[in-house]
């Protein structure tokens, strides 16, 4: 599965300075790149989300708390953090030249810390293209149920 899932990365990564004009063809690979995330975390596939996210990536979650790219990494590496499913659906890709805007609804579920969640939000993930790839540089999740 997660063969499957690396592939989808490599070939959503293999964008070339085309795919900014090609707008539709930008927004399938964003929409790839968001489920690759989705399959990551689920996976607590580090190495593909620290592929998939800036050096100055900053993540604010649904309580508020911030964290950079080295913070977002190991969170996904806690054992105490075991996410079960998450999916993504509606979502709506604005381009601004060579940034992308990414919104959309979540529902996750799984446990942390023993305790079982079940969260379903929003979430908006800014995306730039540079090094001829999609990297995202800020995210963002807010509740609307928990």
């Amino acid at each position: 599965m997660i063969r499957t899932f690396f592939c989808f990365l490599l070939l959503a990564l293999g964008s070339t300075g085309q795919a900014l004009a090609q707008t539709s063809d930008a927004e399938n690979k964003l929409i790839v790149l968001e489920h690759v995330w989705n399959e990551a975390q689920v996976n607590r596939d580090a190495p593909v989300l620290d592929a998939l996210v800036a050096n100055t990536f900053t993540n604010t979650e649904f309580d508020g708390e911030v964290s950079d790219k080295t913070k977002f990494l190991a969170d996904i590496k806690d054992p105490l953090f075991k996410p079960a499913s998450m999916n993504v659906q509606g979502m709506k890709v604005t381009f601004y030249q060579t940034t992308a805007v990414v919104i959309g609804e979540y529902r996750t579920k799984g446990t942390y810390q023993g305790k079982a969640y079940d969260h379903v939000g929003r979430f908006t993930d800014t995306w730039v293209f540079q090094g001829g790839r999609w990297m995202c540089v800020a995210s963002h999740s807010s509740l609307l149920k928990k």
